[in-house]
């Protein structure tokens, strides 16, 4: 999975599609989000189960434990292969998931007559339903930020037709999967088996070209998402 994805909707179109009954503790803004280019270590939107409830945090996207950082850029995915065994995620597994919600993600395809361009595609549900990435999260309790705090979207191996756009995707769960996910006591064996066999199958997406503007971080609005059929 390549590092950017799309949150544009309102908080609240996440929370009905994910528990429309559940408790939220926390803030939610009824402003459309409007993010339709999010980056590694800016700050995004996480979800988190608690024993009063959903709570909303705004977390950077990227986090590494204490003895490795600042020796490499910190990851923004762990690979569900060996998140659940690695010594790297040891102190977020399984006591970390989270949600992030989002509306699709990017990947970028090497342009067979030029290896120096990338063409962009965006993924995204079918009927553009509201969509939930497991991640995994350090979150300091507080309204203000901790250095140590981020989070890492769960990736697995794409199949299909999805892999001749890459060969890695956001594990998404559908709302019942992702409701469990955020139980405080889910046992970790049941967390690996969600993350590993439960996560949408390639059928209920789809995907398309987008116009290269995406490339550049300070850009963002709606039009990156529109469908193209040649790159600009």
């Amino acid at each position: 999975m390549c590092g950017r994805y799309s949150m544009y909707e309102p908080m609240e179109v996440y929370l009905r599609e994910l528990a429309p009954r559940q408790q939220v503790i926390s803030y939610v803004d009824p402003q459309p989000a409007e993010r339709y280019n999010i980056a590694p270590t800016q700050p995004a939107a996480v979800l988190r189960g608690t024993d009063a409830g959903l709570r909303i945090d705004a977390v950077k996207w990227g986090w590494a434990p204490f003895w490795a950082q600042g020796k490499r850029p910190a990851p923004i995915n762990a690979r569900v292969e060996t998140v659940a065994t690695g010594r790297f995620f040891k102190q977020l597994w399984p006591n970390g998931r989270v949600l992030v919600p989002a509306n699709g993600w990017y990947e970028w395809v090497k342009d067979p007559a030029n290896p120096k361009l990338k063409q962009p595609w965006f993924i995204r549900l079918k009927g553009d339903k509201p969509m939930f990435f497991a991640a995994l999260a350090q979150v300091t309790p507080g309204l203000e930020p901790h250095d140590g705090d981020g989070f890492v979207i769960i990736t697995d191996a794409s199949n299909e037709g999805m892999v001749d756009i890459h060969d890695r995707r956001p594990v998404v769960l559908a709302p019942e999967q992702a409701q469990e996910w955020l139980e405080s006591d889910l046992p970790g064996e049941r967390s690996s088996q969600i993350a590993q066999f439960e996560g949408r199958p390639v059928s209920d997406f789809e995907w398309y070209k987008v116009g290269r503007a995406v490339g550049n971080v300070r850009n963002q609005g709606a039009e990156l998402i529109e469908p193209v059929d040649e790159a600009s």
